[in-house]
């Protein structure tokens, strides 16, 4: 399938639009759905399920009309909804993440993120046979990487603009060690990279 037609399953938009709902407040998606036309998805959340949902390149829309909307604190906004939508998936898709009754308390903090990245490549792909994402474990730090990013399909930028994976990314870290990493979007399609990349950084302090 091109790319252009690349879709995102219900289950995954309704995971972001509830914890965009959650951080913005119910009149402030309601806006932000108007002007990315997805007013169908006001008071309207589609089902959880595997079925398509919307274009990636809608999905993308949405995370630039947040980012407008709320302009300088658009970035800090994304990332606490990517940190929102984690803690959704892991109350109410745990099954689907595979962290249901995991106990990684025993593991090295490596294997912890390790183990926790793998989850979401695994959970995005057997929500969409279209994903591409892996984890690189070769270098000083863990990454998360994919090639069909739905937050930057079919955006330019001359940096990287995938806060809300930032956020997720960081929210299940934190989760899987307990404590809070640096998460740096490295590379980004939009800059026209070949694949967006998040690296696990240092502990903050």
């Amino acid at each position: 399938m091109a790319r252009e037609e690349a879709v995102i399953v219900n289950a995954i938009v309704r995971q972001a639009l509830v914890a965009a709902q959650e951080v913005m407040g119910e009149n402030g998606l309601s806006a932000v759905l108007r002007t990315s036309g997805l007013e169908r998805f006001v008071g309207n959340f589609p089902p959880d399920d595997m079925n398509p949902a919307i274009q990636t390149s809608q999905y993308a829309r949405l995370n630039a009309a947040i980012e407008e909307f709320y302009g300088r604190g658009g970035r800090g906004m994304l990332r606490r909804i990517g940190k929102a939508s984690f803690e959704y998936a892991v109350r109410e898709q745990a099954a689907l993440l595979g962290v249901a009754g995991v106990a990684l308390k025993l593991l090295p903090e490596r294997q912890r993120i390790k183990f926790i990245l793998n989850s979401m490549v695994s959970a995005l792909k057997k929500s969409n046979a279209q994903v591409d994402a892996w984890v690189d474990d070769s270098g000083e730090c863990v990454a998360y990487l994919e090639t069909t990013c739905g937050i930057c399909h079919s955006r330019t930028s001359e940096t990287p603009i995938c806060h809300l994976y930032v956020g997720s990314i960081g929210e299940a870290v934190r989760w899987a060690t307990g404590r809070e990493h640096v998460i740096t979007e490295t590379h980004c399609l939009a800059k026209g990279d070949p694949y967006c990349r998040f690296e696990v950084g240092e502990v903050k302090v």
